[in-house]
């Protein structure tokens, strides 16, 4: 992980160079509802289980969301980022877990920079505390669900230095 954040401050200005696909237009920094499609695609977000056009070949970005490409999250400021995190971890609060949200959570952790800002600090750990919840009620029911869970409480104990959020070793 650290690795991976040192790379991405390495290359954010590349990356922010690279121009987007014409399909991609990135929300307003303070569009809720659209940076939660925008992340988790409109099937989530609506809660559709079934694509019904499956004679598609094509990925529609817009049903399924945009993966955290570099060239989208490099584009994003602290700003950004600390709210976008807000978005995602408030739709966690009352939805379930994604790979999606997955994607994207992970994404925005390697975006944080450190010393964080203080409504940074307090939305990782909420995040943390949700990730620890949403674990003890799925135990022994999915174990991707269960790994990305996990990695995401290591991240925030570890590399966000929050060391009471962490498991205790057994």
């Amino acid at each position: 992980f650290v690795l991976i954040t040192q790379s991405l401050n390495k290359h954010r200005n590349h990356w922010r160079s690279q121009h987007l696909d014409s399909n991609v237009t990135m929300p307003k920094s303070e569009d809720e509802e659209g940076w939660k499609k925008f992340c988790l695609g409109e099937r989530v977000y609506s809660e559709i289980d079934a694509l019904s056009d499956n004679e598609n070949l094509g990925i529609d970005y817009i049903k399924v969301g945009f993966p955290p490409l570099l060239s989208i999250v490099s584009r994003m400021n602290q700003a950004t980022v600390t709210s976008v995190l807000e978005y995602l971890i408030s739709w966690f609060g009352e939805k379930k877990f994604t790979p999606e949200l997955g994607r994207w959570l992970y994404a925005l952790l390697a975006c944080l920079e450190k010393p964080l800002l203080p409504e940074a600090h307090s939305l990782i750990r909420q995040l943390a505390r949700r990730c620890s919840e949403v674990r003890v009620l799925e135990e022994n029911k999915n174990e991707e669900q269960i790994s990305a869970l996990n990695l995401i409480i290591c991240l925030v104990s570890r590399y966000f230095d929050q060391r009471d959020l962490a498991d205790e070793p057994s």
